[in-house]
């Protein structure tokens, strides 16, 4: 298979027409690229220098979309989305409104000043948590994500299990996401995930829910990094050959909108960091939503796609 097929060509294939929208059941916001970390796989440069935060207006065109539609989750991300000055109303005005909300976040900006309210904040406002914790071993967590990196994760994990999360009883749910540490597939989520939860909670006692496991996608820093390192093309033939048409059913551009910092809509977050917007007649930005027309909007694929449709899928 050639390293630089077209994901539309590879589509084209297996599919008698292009990837369309399912349905969408999910709103994911992107509140902005600041962050208190600057990991290297990330895939939307986020750091402490960067500027892009979702305003005031654009959060309310959201508020307005989730109350005016049938969309049932709010998926909120970054960045460090905790940054956000807005983001405790954009929880509790979803919240208010009956969405389900949940949060991706970092855990060490519960360490961050004027952050420590963020665990009871979680709970109180029933938050499923989605936590990235690239791995179980304090080492590699250190050398992806910085000194220090691992053991805030694990206070914060310590922290989340007394509050309710992560048992298998409780309706607090906490996940966690593992990122490999480099230019290779993820191991089998189900095998990961009994490998983390016996050395998390033998070595620390920490306790969550599920893991999924996500490749590192082509885009980003993790792109910076495969071109300066000469393995953009060996990892992007690894991600083509690994191509499993089983996975197109599920994948998150499928089920859900994105929403970027400045409002305007994408497929997904990956696509967003590309500038490839949603294919809509009437409105490229939240506040001129169409649920009609978006809910069978064609999807727009690049070849980044192959990482979300390599192997067992990464969505």
């Amino acid at each position: 298979m050639m390293i630089n097929k077209k994901f539309k060509d590879t589509l084209s294939e297996v599919c008698s027409g292009p990837l369309v929208s399912v349905d969408i059941k999910i709103l994911q916001v992107n509140v902005g690229y600041l962050c208190n970390m600057a990991c290297k796989h990330c895939h939307a440069n986020a750091g402490a220098e960067r500027q892009e935060i979702m305003e005031r207006e654009n959060i309310e065109a959201v508020l307005r979309v989730l109350e005016e539609t049938d969309i049932n989750i709010l998926d909120i991300t970054g960045g460090a989305p905790e940054m956000n000055p807005y983001f405790t109303h954009l929880v509790r005005e979803a919240r208010r409104i009956g969405k389900h909300v949940m949060v991706r976040t970092n855990l060490t900006i519960f360490f961050e000043e004027g952050k420590e309210y963020l665990p009871e904040f979680y709970g109180n406002n029933s938050v499923e948590i989605i936590a990235s914790l690239p791995f179980y071993m304090e080492s590699e967590v250190d050398r992806v994500r910085g000194k220090g990196s691992f053991h805030k994760c694990a206070e914060a994990l310590r922290k989340l299990n007394s509050l309710g999360y992560g048992a298998e009883e409780s309706d607090k749910k906490l996940h966690l996401v593992y990122n490999p540490s480099g230019a290779f597939m993820s191991p089998p989520q189900e095998t990961l995930e009994a490998d983390y939860k016996r050395e998390l909670f033998g070595r620390l006692g920490v306790s969550f829910n599920s893991l999924f496991t996500f490749l590192n996608m082509p885009v980003g820093r993790f792109r910076d990094y495969l071109i300066r390192s000469g393995n953009f093309e060996k990892y992007m033939g690894k991600l083509i050959c690994a191509f499993n048409p089983e996975t197109l059913e599920g994948l998150m551009c499928r089920h859900l909108i994105n929403v970027g910092w400045d409002g305007r809509l994408y497929d997904c977050d990956f696509n967003q960091m590309l500038g490839l917007g949603v294919h809509s007649s009437r409105g490229q930005r939240i506040a001129d939503f169409d649920y009609q027309e978006l809910i069978k909007r064609t999807i727009n694929v690049e070849e980044h796609c192959y990482g979300c449709t390599a192997g067992r899928g990464s969505t």
